[in-house]
């Protein structure tokens, strides 16, 4: 009896290890089939703290362009399957997103961040791993060329226009059009985007024969500006040129229409989001002007296109961020199409090769400095709607 339970017992054991052998077996062979049928794109993006409306809208436009993409039949019959995580709008969450995105996930290309701060916070990971970064939104020159080198970083490219030239638009904008002499300008001294634009705007506005009389700073936590708003008030301006994302602009706007101050406003892309309109109120908003990357109203019929996609299947109209991020899936996709191979180093030349992309914010190549050359709309707010002014050629 004792050798027969022995004899049962090791029986069972060896039809249990099979059973888990080969089920394991099955598991692999599945998962190497997938891995084999998709492109994984890494997404590091903003989906959470004080720009996670931007990071909403470039992702829902991403999205859009890649599930289009894969309805077409995706890249040589591979579908893009993306790879997301939230970097909370945060600049040490950002770094180890990426972190994340390159050593476990094995991405080879990684799609954001949305603000020149948080991508600037992990390209050096990226470039060291010699992973392709491409983000839609982030301006900051420094992105692509290191400002101490003066080199173009050869793993990090944009789909978006940069701070240069949006800053000194505004200026132009401010000078002739707007007609105004005296700007004051507020930034946010801890942010390169906000920093970089205020520098660019007050060389534009200087050669444009404007006086800049306050270049006053916030940091990126502060809620109450009435201080420095008094400051400014005291120095007569004729314009307030604020350089800032959307959360604390509104709340600078609200606080300096209820002190009195009804000068003209000028902005940047950073201000475009819905929540602006809910933090400081439509009425504020009169006689306020951004820069930006497109505009739902213009007359273009892949614009309307685009929007009436998106409203489908998301509900609302498309903002800036959400073109970008749609642009940018199909720069990724003219790519991933000429890539020698589906790898890190091949998808990085085949960015740099991307030649007249047809986009809803405009036709998209790639310079030698990683950057796209393209132009910009200069919009106003009327009743708290942006409303298409101009378009200014690159």
């Amino acid at each position: 009896m004792k050798r027969k339970g022995f004899t049962t017992l090791l029986l069972v054991s060896l039809l249990a290890f099979l059973l888990v052998f080969t089920s394991a077996c099955g598991t692999k062979s599945t998962g190497e089939k997938k891995s084999e049928d998709v492109i994984k794109i890494g997404v590091n993006l903003e989906l959470s703290g004080n720009v996670a409306s931007f990071g909403q809208s470039a992702l829902n436009g991403f999205t859009l362009a890649l599930d289009e993409i894969n309805a077409a039949g995706g890249i040589n019959g591979k579908k893009l399957e993306i790879i997301k995580y939230d970097n909370k709008s945060d600049n040490t969450e950002a770094a180890s997103v990426a972190t994340r995105l390159i050593t476990q996930d094995k991405v080879p290309i990684i799609f954001g961040a949305v603000t020149s701060g948080n991508t600037m916070a992990f390209i050096n990971i990226a470039e060291a791993n010699k992973v392709p970064v491409l983000t839609a939104t982030a301006t900051n020159p420094d992105v692509t060329v290191d400002p101490k080198t003066g080199k173009v970083r050869e793993y990090v490219f944009r789909t978006c226009f940069i701070d240069p030239f949006q800053g000194t638009a505004m200026a132009k904008f401010a000078t002739e059009e707007l007609k105004v002499k005296r700007a004051a300008i507020l930034k946010d001294n801890t942010s390169p985007y906000s920093v970089g634009l205020a520098k660019f705007f007050t060389e534009g506005f200087k050669a444009g024969g404007g006086e800049v009389v306050a270049d006053e700073n916030f940091t990126v936590n502060d809620q109450d500006f009435r201080s420095v708003l008094t400051k400014i008030k005291s120095l007569n301006p004729d314009f307030i040129y604020v350089p800032a994302y959307y959360e604390q602009v509104g709340q600078i706007v609200k606080q300096a229409r209820e002190m009195g101050i009804n000068v003209a406003f000028g902005g940047s892309d950073g201000w475009d989001s819905p929540k602006l309109i809910e933090i400081a109120g439509k009425d504020a908003l009169k006689n306020c002007y951004i820069t930006n990357h497109y505009s739902p109203d213009r007359d273009d019929p892949k614009v309307k296109e685009f929007v009436k996609k998106y409203k489908e299947k998301y509900g609302n109209v498309p903002d800036a961020l959400a073109a970008l991020g749609y642009d940018t899936g199909y720069v990724l996709a003219a790519a991933l199409k000429n890539a020698k191979e589906i790898t890190p180093e091949a998808i990085k030349d085949a960015l740099k090769n991307v030649k007249d992309v047809e986009g809803v914010t405009g036709k998209i190549s790639i310079d030698e400095q990683h950057n796209a050359k393209k132009g910009l709309v200069i919009l106003e707010f009327v009743d708290g709607k942006q409303t298409y002014r101009k378009f200014v050629e690159p």
